[in-house]
């Protein structure tokens, strides 16, 4: 007797590819049940993934069986079925040979036993990969398309919104928190790792989801985020390679698409802006060397205390920070240059809001400024 397995793929898990899977799998029982030397092994199906795709788990089991010697022979559809791209599937019946087991592709009409088997799986292989390829190509340029018109693409994973049928809508709850990061790393002056600490110690969920903890990358991405203020880039990242399927990080090799004032905005573009040029403000700060990171720099009522100099002694605030006398009488590392610029930026961002947008703004931030409960 020999022993008969299948191999069987659909694309996508819609209803209409998992009747086609079914079918797929019917057939193959139906047609080895018929051969009278033929004993079904089993039907391997993937579901819900596409030819390009590494990680079949079904076609894994398969090749696992096979070396262990309980397969003789495997029916598949088509070559496109098989296996990703030329060179894959030429390996892949190649070690399948070495341990004595053939490959009947039954609408290619390709028999790897045959002496030239072979020489046509190459040219059909060919042939499949060109049509991925093409594939990817129009599905690239469907995204671009629905890009430029304003279809949001991804996960709905984004903090603050909801994306849904391709658009965002505001979460009130978590833009509550967005406008509060703001709120205290521009108006406060605090830094990323201490926001992230304050709000992890407030009970506030983290985008990562309940039981975890607020970290300053977290924070960060919200304040540098164009979402918040309304605004949609995508493409952020790309797939260059249809073959692999690799995402990597998107510097030029696809087309981005950026649309201002996309959808409802969490936060002011002037406070956003502002927080930019904040950003780049420390950041060059601690490039520079001049002054203590602002990341460890906080303002606590009238109290000032820096952690970046390790020093002990004095009492401790009421958020548990041991404050040196230096801290107690308002100096931040010895320099108060950080206050001055901080107050400066205050007033300056304050009064923009208020000229530019009138008392709408200023009430907003002066909202926010309150204590956030939940």
């Amino acid at each position: 007797m020999l022993r008969v397995a299948a191999y069987c793929r659909v694309s996508t898990s819609q209803e209409d590819q998992r009747n086609s899977l079914e079918n797929q799998r019917r057939y193959f029982s139906e047609y080895i049940s018929r051969q009278p030397d033929w004993e079904l092994v089993e039907v391997y199906a993937d579901e819900g993934l596409s030819g390009t795709s590494s990680d079949r788990p079904a076609f894994r089991r398969m090749l696992a069986a096979a070396a262990e010697e309980k397969i003789d022979l495997i029916l598949t559809k088509e070559v496109s079925r098989f296996a990703r791209n030329t060179v894959d599937t030429l390996a892949y019946t190649r070690l399948l040979r070495r341990q004595g087991v053939g490959i009947v592709f039954i609408g290619d009409q390709i028999d790897t036993r045959q002496n030239d088997g072979e020489f046509r799986l190459t040219i059909m292989a060919s042939v499949a990969q060109e049509e991925s390829r093409k594939i990817s190509e129009r599905v690239k340029w469907g995204q671009q398309r629905s890009m430029e018109r304003g279809v949001v693409f991804g996960c709905d994973n984004i903090y603050g919104f909801s994306l849904q049928g391709g658009e965002l809508t505001v979460k009130p709850e978590q833009a509550a928190v967005v406008r509060e990061v703001y709120r205290r790393f521009l108006m406060d002056g605090k830094g990323t790792y201490i926001i992230a600490r304050e709000l992890t110690a407030e009970g506030i969920p983290p985008p990562s989801g309940k039981g975890k903890s607020w970290s300053s990358t977290m924070v960060l991405r919200l304040l540098r985020g164009e979402k918040y203020c309304g605004d949609l880039l995508q493409r952020k990242s790309c797939t260059p390679d249809f073959l692999d399927h690799r995402k990597v990080k998107n510097e030029g090799q696809s087309p981005q698409v950026y649309l201002r004032d996309h959808h409802e905005a969490i936060v002011p573009r002037s406070m956003f802006e502002a927080v930019r040029r904040e950003l780049d403000r420390r950041q060059a700060t601690r490039k520079a060397g001049s002054r203590p990171s602002a990341r460890y720099c906080l303002r606590m009522g009238r109290q000032s205390v820096c952690a970046a100099q390790g020093r002990t002694g004095g009492r401790r605030s009421a958020m548990g920070v041991r404050e040196t006398g230096a801290a107690r009488r308002g100096s931040v590392c010895g320099s108060g240059s950080w206050e001055s610029d901080f107050a400066e930026l205050h007033e300056a961002n304050y009064t923009g809001f208020t000229n530019r947008h009138g008392d709408g703004i200023a009430a907003d931030l002066a909202r926010h400024t309150r204590p956030h409960t939940h």
